[in-house]
């Protein structure tokens, strides 16, 4: 009799379940497409953290979602099943997709510092146009599924949202990490980490393809500089018209690598063909290289700045540090196009483009100067512009500054044999220790500027180089956030 009572409380439990499944359900899918119109500008933060709990799907929940697609033409299609961890894509393609993937470390663990850096640092309006895919890369499901609660209990108003994804792939779609090459003497664990790793990335690359225009590689360890989407906008609305593969906004590892979404595809593929072979930013530089993209085209100031403190191989000091991190990426100069001409003999190739160029290690090198000798810009249009910063030499060649000179903004430019010139300027400020920085430019004159010049005012013997020129217009940073 007893059986039979149990029997019974289990049957009603169970029907109670399965009842409630429809409608967990049928909420859920509401919400979210609720949220799609709404843009959660109207869900309460609580409502927001309950919601998040029932986003997180079970580590059983096996869903098929992308396929490798054959774009080499030497293999097969790869199909490969994730796991979501923790929120499910939304079908609007994004502006930029930001990908990490994470392993279990020895010691320490920054990837929730690195995501909430990542949210904390964009403004409400950029936020609309990121997503952020986490790939737990860990064969350990239990440390995985900690993971995904600490993350869904701090970042639930994102995961409802649509901004945070959370995955993982399955040990049994992994090569071999057994017997690998033991190229560059590298030890055999070592060899199977970056293998491995090569691997956790190709996954992640290959699951991001269709989210979004553009996929940004941090990894788990990274600080962002305040609006950096903003920033990439100004750098991707610069490089228009021109062939790209690869933009670099850290000069350190996998981080703040950018790439079009529509490669993501071949360079998965990529990853995959030769994990063993070499670590995956030794790869990525041979990737850019078969795409005829020859040489490295990285932005100053970097955008992200790596924060970890041991490394996720063995729990090893990792104390790199990028030196050209800046916290207020916001700040950037957003020079306006341009054409650039000096009368100053250059040196081979460095000529006067290199100066106005945002690109790291470009610059201006021309042989000694005299008096009278200039450097000018001519804008396309007539341009306010707030700020204006000039810095000469370098660190290595700190002698060649400009010892001697002064900075003038120009209007009613006309074409003459020379080129296109400004017929009057106005003087805003002389060199000192070969740099000048001029700010509240448009209140200190009362018209547009169609030229600045550098004008030399005493010969020197030392040959200078002009390493950047920056200015910052008065437009409003809105229009680079869509």
């Amino acid at each position: 009799m007893v059986k039979l009572m149990w029997k019974s409380v289990d049957k009603m439990r169970c029907f109670r379940k399965r009842s409630m499944l429809p409608f967990l359900g049928f909420l859920i899918t509401f919400l979210l497409f609720f949220n799609l119109y709404m843009d959660d500008g109207y869900v309460l933060e609580a409502e927001k953290r309950q919601l998040g709990e029932t986003l997180m799907h079970p580590a059983n929940s096996d869903r098929y979602v992308h396929t490798f697609r054959d774009l080499s033409n030497f293999s097969g299609t790869i199909n490969v099943t994730y796991r979501y961890l923790a929120g499910i894509p939304l079908p609007r393609k994004k502006y930029l997709t930001i990908g990490l993937s994470s392993v279990k470390r020895k010691k320490g663990n920054y990837l929730l510092e690195t995501i909430k850096s990542i949210f904390d640092q964009s403004s409400y309006e950029e936020l609309k146009e990121i997503v952020v895919v986490v790939h737990l890369a860990d064969f350990d499901l239990v440390w995985c599924e900690n993971l995904v609660q600490e993350i869904t209990r701090k970042f639930a108003h994102h995961i409802i949202a649509g901004r945070l994804l959370v995955i993982h792939t399955p040990e049994e779609y992994y090569p071999s990490l057994d017997g690998l090459k033991r190229n560059y003497n590298d030890p055999e664990d070592r060899v199977r980490f970056r293998s491995k790793q090569n691997v956790d990335y190709a996954f992640l690359l290959n699951f991001c393809t269709n989210l979004s225009h553009f996929y940004m590689m941090l990894e788990d360890d990274v600080r962002c500089s305040r609006n950096f989407l903003t920033a990439l906008k100004k750098v991707i609305t610069s490089r228009e018209g021109s062939y790209w593969v690869m933009l670099e906004f850290s000069k350190l590892g996998y981080i703040g690598k950018l790439y079009h979404s529509r490669d993501l595809p071949r360079l998965a593929h990529f990853l995959l063909m030769f994990y063993q072979e070499m670590p995956c930013d030794w790869l990525l530089i041979h990737f850019r290289g078969l795409l005829a993209q020859k040489d490295v085209i990285r932005f100053k100031p970097s955008l992200f700045q790596h924060m970890g403190y041991y490394s996720s191989y063995k729990g090893a000091e990792n104390k790199l540090k990028d030196d050209d991190f800046e916290e207020d990426s916001i700040d950037i100069p957003d020079n306006p196009p341009a054409s650039l001409y000096t009368n100053i003999n250059v040196f081979e190739n460095y000529d006067a483009t290199k100066a106005y160029s945002s690109i790291m290690d470009e610059y201006f090198w021309g042989k000694p100067p005299c008096t009278g000798d200039f450097f000018v810009i001519i804008f396309n249009h007539s341009t306010k512009i707030s700020r204006i910063k000039i810095v000469t030499g370098t660190e290595d060649r700190q002698t060649d500054i400009l010892h001697h000179g002064a900075l003038e903004v120009g209007q009613k430019s006309v074409e003459t044999k020379q080129g296109r010139q400004c017929t009057s300027y106005i003087t805003l400020g002389e060199f000192k220790g070969g740099s000048i920085e001029v700010n509240s430019v448009d209140h200190k004159i009362g018209f547009d500027i169609e030229c600045v010049r550098i004008v030399i005012t005493a010969s020197q013997k030392e040959w200078l180089i002009i390493r950047t020129i920056s200015l910052w217009t008065t437009q409003p940073v809105s229009q680079f956030v869509k």
